[in-house]
């Protein structure tokens, strides 16, 4: 029978009407309502000062969740380095290691990889990334028992704002409902709680609005009063003119005329009248300080979140960026790694537990952020050392740049200076010597080939007749006994021994001497 503990390790029951509904869901009847009313729209710096110091007393964390939904709604910057953030995790593929090599031990890891697989897990991981932003991510799991088994039907996210913590310690998490206004305890094997951890302290003094908030607050004052600045500024004032002798209805005319080109770029006035637009000065460079103002504070929000500005804000280089992005991706590193251990701990031992009960050890998820890596860089730096004999693995390589291995039969690309060797590669001769040199290795070094070939030569004089030829003339130098009846005797050698046999030998070799050096001077 399948075991649930509770959080002291007591063994409790199982509920599957409670494990298989949505029991977070809101209601406009209900302390959970739907219809949250609005902080952004009305934060000053008082408000916000207190917001923050009651989330953190948990006397009003509702408001503190509110704003954070509408920052993310409000401000485009915001949303958008939150997202990037977000994704660069959620949209990792998992894998699964099994807790070691034993045969149960692999069944229970391909059980869990197939649960990986399911269409709903990106949308999990992304809405348990939601913490990133408030502090903390809560999903429920709809369990679904009616094929036998305890299996994860869909994933619901729960509302933070429906979230309380605990009176005594402020370090629990508790959920109202109309039954416990207050709050209680989140039942076990039920939920995901995600409490990304971006500084040490409370958990309900994390998440990156926190940061943020403020940064928020100056951008929509600064964006607001530079609207302001450009209704004054950036618009022509209309001036209308009319003589002394106009009448009542004229100047009326006049000043209708004035609000007409406000809105339809025309009007009519009569020939005495006149209506000037007079071009405004540019405020003493307000113009650019409050664009100024806006992007800074936009940069500041880059820094929090991503943890570098250069992939955000024009004016880096790509150097600049490469460098900036390295930090980013020990951010992403980190964010991984706190989301398996959240889906180790709440979802993979859970469908264990309820499954096939409490074991010594258990599958791990895992969500490998990869790294860039320069393949030029790298190509460069391998081809000498295996010019110098260093053995890299093709199979290696080919994952490297994502590369399948050819089939036998299949075309394969060759290397240039090849294809030019063997462009000019002679006949091969009537008979194959063992071990013989090949043009086209032209990859060895010249002293290397050299002396192959020389080596090759020799072992060949023998072959071509060599002892016939220098027998007469080592038996001649044995029967002399003067220089000059040697010198003598050779000249007598030279009508009986010819180098006919040697003659196609050395073309040979002076042919594929000179096919390499034209084909290592290409």
């Amino acid at each position: 029978m399948s075991t649930i503990l509770d959080s002291r390790g007591n063994p409790i029951k199982p509920d599957k009407k409670v494990l298989s509904e949505n029991i977070a869901n809101a209601h406009i009847t209900s302390v959970r309502n739907p219809r949250p009313n609005s902080v952004a729209s009305t934060i000053t710096p008082q408000r916000l000062a207190g917001l923050l110091r009651s989330v953190v007393d948990g006397n009003n964390p509702q408001d503190y969740m509110t704003l954070a939904e509408e920052i993310e709604e409000r401000d485009l910057h915001y949303a958008s380095v939150l997202r990037t953030r977000k994704l660069a995790v959620a949209a990792l593929p998992p894998s699964v290691e099994a807790a070691s090599d034993d045969a149960f031990d692999k069944k229970l890891a391909d059980e869990v990889r197939q649960l990986m697989e399911s269409d709903q897990i990106p949308e999990l991981f992304f809405d348990l990334l939601d913490g990133l932003g408030k502090g903390m991510g809560v999903c429920q799991i709809l369990w679904d028992t009616s094929g036998g088994r305890w299996t994860p039907n869909d994933y619901s996210w729960v509302d933070p704002r429906y979230l309380r913590p605990d009176a005594d310690t402020l370090s629990k998490i508790l959920l109202i409902s109309d039954d416990a206004p207050q709050g209680k305890p989140l039942d076990p094997y039920k939920f995901i709680v995600h409490l990304p951890r971006t500084k040490s302290g409370s958990i309900w003094r994390n998440g990156l609005t926190r940061l943020c908030a403020v940064m928020y607050m100056l951008k929509s004052f600064t964006i607001r009063d530079w609207w302001a600045f450009a209704e004054v500024f950036g618009i022509p004032i209309r001036v209308g003119k009319y003589g002394p002798n106009a009448t009542p209805e004229q100047i009326a005319t006049l000043k209708n005329a004035i609000a007409t080109i406000a809105s339809d770029s025309g009007a009519i006035i009569p020939d005495s009248m006149m209506v000037e637009l007079v071009e405004t000065a540019k405020g003493n460079g307000g113009d650019t300080l409050f664009e100024n103002m806006a992007r800074w504070a936009d940069e500041q929000t880059s820094k929090a979140v991503l943890g570098q500005t250069m992939t955000t804000d024009d004016g880096s280089s790509r150097a600049q960026a490469t460098v900036h992005n390295e930090v980013r991706l020990d951010i992403a590193k980190w964010d991984a790694r706190q989301l398996e251990a959240t889906i180790n701990e709440y979802l993979v031992k859970p469908f264990i537990v309820l499954n096939w009960g409490v074991q010594k050890a258990y599958p791990r998820v895992c969500i490998r952020v990869p790294e860039p890596e320069d393949l030029k860089l790298l190509v460069d730096s391998l081809m000498p050392l295996v010019d110098r004999g260093l053995r890299v693995s093709e199979s290696a390589m080919q994952d490297k740049f994502g590369l399948g291995a050819p089939k036998p039969d299949e075309a394969t690309l060759q290397p240039l200076s090849t294809m030019q060797v063997q462009a000019v590669q002679p006949l091969a001769l009537n008979r194959q010597q063992p071990q013989r040199l090949a043009i086209n290795r032209i990859q060895q070094p010249s002293e290397q080939a050299i002396e192959q070939l020389t080596e090759e030569a020799m072992s060949d004089w023998v072959e071509v007749g060599g002892d016939d030829f220098m027998n007469p003339i080592i038996e001649l130098a044995d029967n002399s006994a003067t220089f000059e009846e040697f010198n003598a005797g050779l000249l007598a050698l030279q009508d009986t021994l010819t180098a006919e046999q040697f003659t196609p030998q050395l073309a040979d070799y002076l042919f594929r001497m000179r096919g390499m050096g034209d084909a290592q001077d290409a």
